[in-house]
């Protein structure tokens, strides 16, 4: 097959796995297994040597699909001739592979998004714009040790929003010594009411909460009209449960301060970027929607506390 011996021991310095006696074998000319060319001369020169050479520096992952080792074999043959644009998705998906080795990737290859990536919150949401190729993307971003940035940006502007909160000005349900959560609500929503039901299930287990409750009045056409007549009746805790049990009285009652009321909570909702319900607040931290898991985290970490204070003052 080789039957030039410079070759053959320049073949045999790219392949030393091949072993001093598999290399002698091969001068034999003998059965050769079939990946390798039966033809002489067809790495007869020292272009053909290089060929075989930037062919075996190509990194082989095991069990990865063949249109992704075509894709990595063609990448490393441009980088062979000098294309910058190859040699730079080349060493991005080299680095890729070299960060996150607990994934597999299935492809690789360009993406639309062209020049910088800004950073930008809608509705409590953060979202990223890239001004050169007009893209936006809803998309949560980790780091290499699997922190999400993306949740950290948006718990950080949440806490920025707290400020415009005043809970003092909030409808104030459940008992004062209990764990308080800041509850954006509307009485027409049907997670909202799901809401209400959990908690009085906690309640009725012994695992009160303190609910500071700010009306969502833009979503639904009667919410409005029910979050003030909440506001405007003499047991302003009844008429709550009442509402958020589906109960519609045959008149809604009406008055100054409950309009006032309904429209401030809407301006504080706008201000602080509330898009939709129920949304909560625990402990600083921002809850989109009825997420039963988060909800009994928070219920189990003021729960411990408590259970060693009792301990603590038990008498002996």
């Amino acid at each position: 097959m080789f039957h030039n011996p410079r070759e053959l021991a320049m073949t045999a310095r790219l392949h030393p796995v091949l072993g001093t006696e598999h290399a002698a074998a091969r001068r034999k000319d003998s059965a050769a297994t079939s990946s390798w060319p039966k033809r002489p001369g067809l790495f007869g020169n020292v272009a053909g040597v290089t060929a075989l050479a930037l062919m075996s520096a190509v990194p082989v992952h095991a069990g990865e699909p063949e249109h992704v080792a075509a894709q990595r074999q063609d990448a490393a043959q441009a980088q062979a001739h000098g294309d910058p644009l190859a040699n730079a998705q080349a060493e991005a998906e080299q680095q890729l592979h070299q960060t996150f080795t607990n994934l597999r990737f299935e492809d690789f290859g360009p993406a639309p998004v062209e020049g910088p990536l800004y950073q930008a919150t809608a509705g409590g949401k953060i979202i990223y714009f890239a001004p050169q190729s007009e893209h936006l993307l809803f998309a949560t971003v980790y780091d290499r040790n699997g922190v999400n940035l993306t949740a950290l940006a948006q718990e950080q502007g949440a806490n920025r929003r707290l400020k415009a909160i005043e809970p003092a000005k909030a409808l104030a349900i459940g008992p004062v010594d209990a764990p308080t959560v800041i509850e954006f609500t509307d009485p027409d929503c049907p997670y909202c009411q799901a809401l209400d039901r959990y908690w009085n299930a906690k309640a009725a287990e012994g695992k009160p909460v303190r609910r500071l409750i700010f009306f969502v009045s833009g979503i639904h056409p009667t919410a409005a009209a029910k979050a003030e007549h909440i506001l405007c009746s003499p047991d302003r805790e009844a008429a709550f449960k009442a509402a958020y049990s589906g109960q519609t009285p045959p008149v809604l009652r009406q008055c100054a301060a409950g309009r006032d009321k309904v429209a401030a909570d809407a301006e504080l909702v706008a201000r602080v970027g509330v898009s939709g319900t129920p949304t909560l607040i625990a402990d600083g931290k921002l809850i989109s929607g009825f997420q039963q898991a988060e909800l009994e985290a928070f219920l189990d970490g003021h729960a411990k506390p408590a259970l060693a204070k009792a301990a603590t003052d038990a008498p002996r």
